[in-house]
């Protein structure tokens, strides 16, 4: 295998000249650890180490997905990864510490497979946010329903899908009768990452499209319908019609960063209305003129789909604040007058607890 075999194009090849010039040849990465990597290069599969941060400047760690330039092996020194080239797309949620940081979970894909399980019963809140992270990403999103054959009625699941995905195709699948995966198949194009909570099937889904089983797949809890953690790292396995596959562990939280055009597309029809508010800056709450909130009371928009936006969009500012400064103040100042107003009240001598 080669990085052709894995996406390398001649527009790559022709920004990489000047880094071949100096010695540098070109790699993706198919599995990446703290500190090293396992890439597929010109000459085949190379486990290369990463440049320490005092040779990359600021530059992110490599992560599945990435192009990188490589320096081969000296006689004393092992093969490295000195840069990640630039990502065409990257798809980032934030973390769940209370830094700021990113974190990114696969680069350089071009078809996300937001996957769901039709064994369980649909929760449209996650599918909007996996959404809003697949838009983001600047790939092409897909939602792959799973366990099709575990499912009552999956043609009324996947209408229901669809009302909260616009624009996004949405297809039935089982692993286990092969029902859909034709089509998915001919959907899928370029490099593909499964993206979902442990147990929606996308290991199985997976081994389907490669038509072998590499990848580990575990049972499902039957208290709530949670899966294992089967898939322990992200790793690229090459597609047999074409095209790559990008398996990622099953993922427990979906934070938002940095997502305004994702939660655009994914909300494509309350955008649309809302360009019709009297206000810019509308909360489609309280405010006159608001064309979102007359679409709601006319039936054309649910207070559930309308709830959600909002929620994920005060999650995505709240996202952003921790990394400006300015708009962390305005965020914290209700908080602080709202403070301030309960302390005159309590000291107020008609306040009664």
């Amino acid at each position: 295998m080669t990085p052709a075999d894995y996406g390398w194009d001649t527009e790559r090849e022709r920004s990489f000249a000047s880094s071949r010039a100096d010695g540098l040849v070109p790699a993706r990465v198919v599995r990446a650890e703290r500190g090293l990597c396992e890439v597929v290069a010109e000459t085949g599969p190379v486990r290369v180490v990463v440049a320490p941060s005092s040779e990359t400047g600021d530059q992110l760690p490599p992560c599945t997905g990435d192009w990188v330039a490589v320096r081969p092996a000296g006689a004393a020194t092992a093969a490295t990864v000195v840069e990640v080239l630039e990502r065409r797309t990257a798809v980032v949620r934030s973390t769940t510490s209370r830094t700021s940081r990113a974190q990114v979970l696969a680069a350089n894909v071009d078809t996300v497979a937001v996957t769901v399980s039709l064994a369980d019963p649909l929760k449209q809140g996650r599918i909007e946010r996996m959404l809003a992270l697949a838009w983001e990403s600047d790939a092409n999103p897909v939602v792959v329903l799973t366990k099709a054959d575990l499912c009552a009625d999956p043609v009324s699941a996947a209408s229901e899908v669809a009302t909260v995905a616009p624009g996004v195709e949405v297809l039935v699948t089982s692993a286990a009768t092969g029902e859909g995966t034709d089509v998915l198949a001919a959907v899928l194009s370029g490099t593909v990452v499964l993206l979902g909570p442990s147990g929606a099937g996308k290991s199985s889904l997976g081994n389907r499209l490669l038509g072998k089983d590499l990848l580990a797949t575990g049972t499902v809890r039957g208290s709530d319908g949670k899966g294992r953690h089967t898939t322990a790292w992200r790793e690229l396995l090459p597609l047999p019609h074409g095209g790559v596959l990008l398996d990622t562990p099953g993922l427990r939280g979906i934070g938002l960063h940095d997502a305004d055009e994702g939660l655009g597309q994914t909300f494509a029809e309350i955008s649309e209305l809302a360009r019709d508010c009297r206000f810019a800056d509308c909360a489609h709450a309280t405010e006159p003129g608001r064309a979102v909130l007359s679409a709601m009371e006319d039936g054309h928009l649910t207070r559930r789909r309308l709830d959600s936006y909002n929620r994920l969009r005060r999650e995505n500012a709240y996202s952003a604040s921790r990394t400006d400064a300015r708009l962390r103040a305005e965020l914290e100042r209700p908080k602080k007058h709202g403070a301030l107003l309960r302390r005159a009240i309590k000291q107020s001598p008609n306040f009664k607890a």
